[in-house]
Formats: C-alpha cells, structure tokens, sequence
C-alpha cells in the first residue's frame, strides 16, 4: 500500500510543502529513502524504525518488506530530521496499522529512539506556508507550539511523542483525543524586553545621544568615532532601548527568521535584535551565502540593529558588502544552485576610532601611527560605504569632573528618549500609510516621495544648494540632508522642514573622520 503523508522545510527562508509517499511491498528485507535527502534524512530509517519498536507500534511483519520513501518534489534538496514523525506516520499506515485521512494535516518533529518528538527549525514560517496551501492541522513538537500559535486560522497540535500522535489518530486510546490543540498565541501577553544599558546611565556625549535620537527616529544609519573608553559601544547598546516596539506584524516577521536559522531563544522577539558580530567574522557569516544559501547577521539584524564595533577592522570585502543593503534593504545571494534574496532593512550603527592606536587628534596622548598604517586604516570604508551612512558623530573624551558627579538633572533616560522616538515614528507612519512604496520611515524615501512628503521653501533650498556646492556633496548626500531634516522636523513636531532643521542636518556630514 502506498502512504502519502505531508510535511515542510525551509530553504533559505522561504518554506516548502514536501509530500512523503512510503510504499510497503513483498520483497527483500530493505528500507530507503529517495528524494535527495542529506546525511540527516539517510539516518532516519534507524531512528524511525527504533521509535516504532520502543513505541510498542510495531505492525505485523516489520522489519520483513521492501520500504521505499520518496520526498518529492525531488529535485529539491531535503536537509534536517524534520521529515521523521512525518515518515513514520506514512511507514505505520503503509502497514494499514494506522487508518486516518491524510489530507489537511502537516507533520513535523525529529523523533529520538524512545519515540518523543523534538524541536525543529522554521516552525512560524512554515505554519503561515501550511495555512495559505490549504492545511487545518499542524502536528509539531511541544516546544514549537506557541510559536507555531501565532498564526491564526490553522489548528496547531503539540505532540509529546510518537505514541501520543498515533492514538490521536486512530481514536484508539482510553482518551478520544489525547492531543489538544493549542489556542492562538497573544502577542500583547508575551513580556517585553527590555534594553541591559540605558542613556542615564551614560554622563555627558550629549551630541552623541542626540544623533542616536534622531538615527532612531528616522531609521538613519550611524557612525560614532572618537578614541578609545569615550563610550561608543555603550552608548551603541543603550540604542536599542530606544527604537519603537515592534508591531504585531513585524514581531511574526522577525521570529520567523529567527526560528528558521535556529537562533530563537525564546518563544517570540518583541524588541527589536540588537546583533553585535566580532570585527573577525567571516563574509558568509554577515552577508548569508553558502552552497544552499542561509542568512547571515545582516538579515538577523532585521527590523533592529546590526553593530558593528572596531568598524574599519572588518574584512573590506564585508564591508563592501554593505552596499545593496543599506541602499536597497535586501540581500541578493546568487549561486550555480540559483539565487535567493533576503530581507534586511535594518538601523547600522558603526563604532570607530580615528586611527588605529586611536590616539589621532588627543592633546593628552601621542599617535603613534605611520602615515602608512593611516592611510591602509582610512581606505578601509570606501567612499560609496560612508555616502551611504546618514550621520557621522563625534563622541569625545569626557571631563573627569563630569563622571564623578552623582546626580545629573540634565541626563534622561531611555524611556524619555523613546516616548519622543515613537512619537516622530507615529507621524511618519501617518505621513506614509498612502504611499505606494510601503515606506515606513523618513530613511526609505527616495526622490519621489522627497517632493512629495519633505517640500523644501526657497529659502531653505537655496540654503541647501549653497551648501551642497560649497561642499561638493554628492547627490545622495543632498538627499540625505533632507531625510535627515525632515526627521528633526518631525521630533520637533513641525509640519515643515526649517532652515534650523537643515542647518543641524549639515553638521552630520563625514567630516573630519579621520
């Protein structure tokens, strides 16, 4: 008898519905899986088979037909030990030792030799795959149900063991129904997280803590440089404490692509990622890639914010690498195999000292850094990657004086900072709930949608002209100041952009860096 049971993978980070067809026939004593499968899915007839038996499923003759599964479609790679409570169903009614209808259902979960079912990888992604395709039911492990839950339309089924889901059903335990489902997953109950540093924490940097404001405010992308010990990374990690929470669908969004790389710690992400790679990371490992391409930190930081500490220390080529997303908020991974693309609209915060002894431009201390050593330093960030960085922020040493005072009346917190944030994210949001771009902050705005939601007055653009020809500023770089002013704008609550607005958005420019 041929079984045709349903289950799912995710590739990269879009999901497939796979179908396992188990044929059981009279022959020689063998058991194989087809379908391109990988060393994972080969070892599963051993732990399938030693389930079953430490199950007490074992049907008449087992162990004694020819078994043939077939995972199809089969030119798609197969990886991981999702498939097994999936193919182990199919094996159990090839037997006809289990007898239920198939079709709407979708089985996922690793199962170990004792028969209970382990967690798997993508479970969010594929239970919105399984309820756009049709299915009714998902039958997964425990430990991804509240996960899974999120989705709404789809009955979610948590299963302990193999045992248990055989009962459910054939209706043959003392229990009519031994699995219930799970109701849906409420966001709104799920604690927030929040950030470990806060700005009061931080004495003096007010300009730093300002650029950050306005970075959050309008999704910018940021530079902080200034020597060593002024509180750069400090102040980077205190930054997520004041970006917006993120919305029901974004927090859906981003726990998939959690779940799917096998980075979720917990049942769902609220906050926003903070993902701080080492300077020592590998291409791969930032941009995604890989002979069956993953994603990599970039496409972690989604919605969030990637750090990146010791900035010109990174690898050139990763840094190049920068480019596509932080123009077009996606990453573009081509192989022999085909291609795939990633999101990645996320907020970069860099970190950076002056030069690599980090002494330059200090009266106190000496640079004790070459000419050479400099300028191998600086041609690190190319001038494309810094046209592509909204603001450049100085953060400087510190009077001693002011860190040994106990109380500082004028430093505010994180939820100060984040109640003006959310504020200027309000108004864009009701700036843009008609633009056809789907934008959400000032950053995403290209020329079109300048002319149409950041109008400069003639005094205010032949300010910005007069500038932009004294600087020699690119057109990107003309562009920026607007986005740039038009977020200033709007923490300040005004409908149009001021000379002021501008004149601030100007002193954000790469100067003086190095």
């Amino acid at each position: 008898m041929i079984s045709r049971i349903y289950s799912a993978q995710v590739v990269g980070l879009k999901p497939h519905i796979i179908d396992i067809e188990v044929d059981v026939s009279k022959g020689m004593k063998t058991f194989s899986i087809v379908g391109l499968g990988d060393k994972a899915i080969e070892e599963s007839q051993d732990r399938i088979t030693a389930a079953i038996k430490n199950s007490r499923l074992e049907p008449d003759g087992m162990g004694s037909k020819t078994v043939i599964v077939a995972l199809a479609p089969a030119d798609l790679k197969k990886e991981g030990p999702a498939f097994d409570l999936g193919i182990a169903i199919g094996y159990l009614r090839s037997y006809e030792h289990l007898s239920f209808d198939p079709k709407g259902k979708l089985f996922l979960g690793e199962l170990s030799l004792d028969g209970k079912i382990r967690g798997i990888k993508g479970a969010l992604i594929i239970a919105e795959k399984a309820k756009r395709d049709g299915f009714k039911e998902l039958y997964l492990p425990e430990e991804n149900a509240r996960e899974a839950g999120l989705v709404d339309g789809i009955k979610i089924y948590p299963c302990k063991n193999l045992l248990q889901v055989f009962k459910h059903l054939n209706n043959s335990g003392e229990e009519k129904n031994p699995i219930i489902a799970v109701p849906k997953t409420e966001i709104e109950n799920i604690s927030k997280i929040i950030s470990g540093v806060d700005f009061g924490d931080v004495k003096g940097q007010e300009s730093a803590k300002r650029g950050l404001e306005i970075a959050a405010a309008g999704g910018h992308n940021i530079t902080l440089f200034g020597p060593p010990g002024t509180g750069k990374t400090m102040l980077a990690k205190a930054f997520s404490g004041i970006l917006p929470t993120l919305s029901p669908e974004e927090i859906i969004e981003v726990t998939g692509i959690h779940s799917a790389t096998g980075t979720l710690e917990e049942e769902m992400i609220t906050t926003p990622p903070f993902r701080s790679p080492h300077h020592t990371s590998s291409y791969i490992s930032l941009v995604g890639g890989g002979a069956y391409p993953k994603p990599g930190e970039i496409t972690l930081a989604h919605r969030g914010v990637l750090f990146l500490d010791e900035f010109p220390e990174f690898e050139k080529r990763v840094l190049e690498a920068l480019r596509q997303p932080l123009e077009d908020r996606v990453v573009s991974i081509s192989r022999a195999k085909g291609s795939i693309r990633f999101p990645a609209s996320f907020i970069l915060v860099a970190a950076m000292n002056m030069c690599p002894c980090g002494n330059k431009g200090l009266k106190e201390k000496e640079c004790i850094c070459n000419m050479s050593s400099i300028n191998k330093y600086q041609r690190k960030i190319s001038g494309p990657i810094m046209d592509r960085i909204d603001m450049w922020v100085l953060v400087p040493q510190i009077d001693h004086k002011k860190l040994s005072e106990k109380n500082d009346a004028t430093t505010e917190s994180s939820g100060d900072i984040k109640n003006r944030v959310e504020k200027a994210r309000r108004i864009q949001t009701e700036r843009f709930k008609d633009s056809i771009s789907n934008i959400k902050t000032n950053s995403e705005m290209g020329v079109k949608e300048m002319k149409k939601y950041a109008p400069l007055t003639d005094k205010c653009q032949d300010m910005l002209v007069s500038f932009a020809t004294k600087l020699e500023m690119s057109a990107r770089a003309h562009h920026r100041v607007i986005k740039l002013a038009r977020t200033i704008a709007d923490l300040e609550g005004c409908d149009d952009i001021k000379e002021n607005h501008i004149l601030e958005a100007l002193q954000y420019r790469p100067k003086d860096v190095f």
